[in-house]
């Protein structure tokens, strides 16, 4: 008989490394959805390129920290070219808007440029995109990798260009075992399908069971779509902006840091009475990091997702390694999951 684990061998699955496959039927939502099914992909990443270093949002608070993100990034056994613009700082911003803009559009027209890097997120991510060219993105397909504020730029430029976009580590930080093979799997050696955000393995004895990484089914079923997403604050900033992501058929991804469960509460809230989550084919919820409530009396965060998702009438899943933890998964916005189900656990593997 399989086990639990077994049966979660796959948490989100994604073709990267082939052709998008088409929808599976089971989910109206999905099966009615007016997307493509084919996105632009940047091509694999490989020891010896060149990566282009940039500060999106905030920047670092020393100068050794981004000599300290470059000897990250030559770990992997990349070269590094930083934005001319990297060593700026404005109060909680990496310089101004219009110079951090264009250290993205040039590390995109920069033929020697195989891939771009966060520095990190911080703030102020959103506030580039009217100036991002679009068009010359669209025509220079790399590797764009961030989490957290970064979320802005991998939506906007996964709906305005219709370019993969990854949601994963900053180079500004140690990669854990567990992170840098997720994030080696999908941006090196990708395959089809990649099992992504599973959880690491958790070895099991008497008097001990799971407590840190614990799955919670907020909702069961069945449902297959594109991955749009990343943090939930960022997502809900991008609301009917020309830049917000088409969420009609989508497999959506949430995580989130440092709010309190009302604040997590009037995000969903948002996002429904915008008529969002009405869309989409299914929902992930990732990790809440420090999302305790400050003073009592309060709704926890497991009572909130229950309360805001579990009545969309699509499968809801919360705890996965997605978000601001050290064990994180590498998610491609952008690349169809083909098929998920969730009973007691959630499985995702190809369409029969």
């Amino acid at each position: 008989m399989p086990t639990r684990r077994n049966l979660l061998k796959a948490l989100i699955a994604s073709a990267v490394s082939v052709a998008m496959v088409p929808y599976a039927q089971g989910n109206d939502r999905a099966a009615n959805a007016m997307q493509p099914v084919m996105a632009h992909k940047p091509a694999r990443l490989r020891a010896g390129q060149t990566i282009g270093l940039i500060a999106p949002g905030s920047n670092a608070w020393e100068d050794e920290e981004i000599r300290f993100a470059v000897d990250i990034l030559k770990s992997f056994g990349f070269k590094v070219k930083s934005g001319q613009h990297l060593m700026q700082r404005s109060g909680y911003l990496a310089g101004g808007d219009r110079e951090r803009a264009a250290d993205i559009n040039q590390m995109f027209a920069d033929k020697e440029v195989h891939g771009i890097f966060c520095l990190r997120g911080g703030y102020g991510s959103p506030r580039l995109l009217p100036y991002l060219d679009y068009a010359l993105i669209k025509q220079n397909p790399k590797v764009l990798l961030g989490y957290s504020d970064v979320t802005a730029l991998l939506n906007a430029i996964y709906a305005r260009c219709d370019l993969v976009t990854f949601h994963g580590p900053i180079a500004k930080q140690n990669f854990s075992d567990y992170t840098l093979a997720r994030f080696k799997e999908v941006l090196f050696n990708p395959q089809a399908p990649i099992d992504l955000a599973m959880p690491p393995p958790f070895a099991a004895r008497e008097g001990q069971a799971e407590q840190e990484n614990r799955l919670i089914t907020v909702s069961p079923g069945q449902a297959s779509g594109v991955l749009i997403g990343g943090n939930l604050s960022l997502m809900v900033k991008l609301v009917g902006s020309p830049y917000e992501p088409d969420y009609q058929g989508k497999l959506l991804f949430l995580e989130d840091i440092e709010e309190a469960p009302y604040r997590i509460d009037g995000m969903l809230t948002h996002l429904t009475l915008a008529g969002r989550l009405d869309k989409v084919a299914g929902v992930v919820f990732g990790k809440c990091t420090d999302c305790d409530a400050t003073s009592p009396p309060s709704f926890s965060i497991e009572h909130v997702l229950k309360d805001r998702l579990g009545t969309l009438g699509v499968p809801v899943l919360s705890g996965v390694m997605i978000g601001h933890v050290e064990d994180m998964a590498t998610i491609p916005i952008g690349v169809m999951a083909p098929w998920m189900q969730v009973r007691n656990v959630w499985c995702l593997t190809r369409p029969g």
